[in-house]
């Protein structure tokens, strides 16, 4: 196949009690999974077989509906689990912190900002910190699977962090209450990867 999974970096009840192992297995093993599958489906015998998930979504208005939403699918979620870890919370340091301190005037204008991209995201979604062309950083979210790394996208620019908006990545938990969810995010973002990821995209 051209396209799979990467194993997560941690067991399925490593992030609990803030994402529950059930929601896990379910995310990782049915959502995702299917986002891959199906992808694979939508480029078998074509160029794009070849092609790096990276080149196809930024040329994506060029493809299929189904290669955007399950290209996107496969590429978000593969960053939504890199950057979580059961040691992860606190907060950036370094050059990311600079770059954070520099765009939102300190750490928790960043996370007010963050949360905020999270929280109205009508239906489903992401929001984004990404790295903007001049290698500062910004704060966005997208509709779907969409990403900013998208030719399609309003603000385009290199994901760092992603958080699932989705109902499915939150709702045995949270049920309603996404405030919530977006909240207990920030004590499992493995920031020691996002600023590797920072460090690659600027």
């Amino acid at each position: 196949m051209a396209f799979s999974q990467n194993p997560l970096p941690y067991a399925e009840n490593a992030l609990e009690p803030h994402i529950d192992q059930k929601t896990m297995n379910i995310h990782y093993g049915k959502h995702h999974a299917g986002y891959v599958k199906k992808l694979n489906d939508a480029v078998e015998g074509s160029d794009l077989a070849n092609a790096s998930i990276e080149d196809i979504l930024k040329n994506v208005s060029n493809h299929s509906t189904k290669v955007r939403n399950n290209g996107g699918g496969h590429y978000n979620h593969s960053l939504f689990w890199e950057v979580l870890s059961p040691n992860g919370g606190g907060e950036p340091t370094g050059a990311l912190l600079e770059a954070i301190n520099s765009k939102f005037g300190s750490y928790d204008g960043f996370k007010e900002k963050f949360s905020e991209a999270a929280a109205t995201r009508f239906g489903s979604g992401w929001a984004w910190l990404i790295v903007t062309d001049g290698g500062a950083v910004d704060v966005t979210s997208t509709p779907n699977q969409d990403n900013p790394l998208m030719d399609i996208a309003e603000v385009k620019g290199t994901p760092i962090l992603g958080l699932d908006v989705w109902e499915h990545a939150y709702y045995l938990n949270y049920q309603n209450r996404r405030p919530d969810y977006i909240s207990a995010f920030f004590n499992i973002v493995n920031w020691s990867k996002v600023a590797e990821l920072y460090e690659k995209a600027k």
